[in-house]
Order: structure tokens, then sequence, then C-alpha cells
């Protein structure tokens, strides 16, 4: 099979999907997605999960671009990366659009 290179469009989908591959991480995206920020406490004390976890799962969002996170000694306040929601938003609905089966399978 011959080496493809993926358009970055196909980059950014599936570096979002993976982001978002886990439910904890939706439960701290819908959570997000309802304030304007929120501290790391409140995050975990929504979450059934050790600090640890919260944590790792915060990291994934936020390399993925979908969080940010504001150090404001001695708390660090989360958010919804605005810009990047919208783009996630634009680049799913143009991938679910485009993947729309001819007939049934």
């Amino acid at each position: 099979m011959a080496n493809k290179d993926y358009t970055i469009k196909q980059e950014q989908v599936a570096r979002f999907a993976k982001a978002m591959g886990h439910p904890a991480r939706i439960a701290i995206l819908q959570f997000l997605a309802k304030r304007e920020d929120c501290c790391f406490g409140c995050i975990h004390e929504e979450l059934p999960i050790a600090k640890a976890t919260v944590s790792q799962h915060l990291k994934e969002l936020k390399e993925a671009g979908l969080i940010q996170g504001e150090v404001e000694p001695p708390k660090v306040k989360y958010c919804i990366n605005r810009e990047n929601w919208k783009l996630a938003k634009e680049l799913f609905c143009e991938f679910f659009n485009d993947c729309v089966c001819k007939k049934e399978c």
C-alpha cells in the first residue's frame, strides 16, 4: 500500500476525536462548556475519579487544543478554547456531511 499523506483537516479531526475518545473527557467538556471558567477542584468534584486521572484527562484535552488553562496561584482555571471549539464543530459537521451513505449497507 502506498504511503498517503493525510490532509490537515483529517489530522485535526482525528486529534479532536482522539481527545474526546473517553467518557470522562466528554463530561469535562460538557461541564466546562456551561461555564466561563472553572478551577481544577470544581472539575474534580464533578467526576467520580481520582485527581491524578482528572489531571491526565485535562492534559489530553489541553494538548488537543479543546481547553485552555490559566495559572492563578494557587489554582489553575480551565475553560473551553472557544476558537478551537468552533473549529472542531465545523470540522465534525463537514466530516459527517461528507460521509453520507449513498445507499443502505
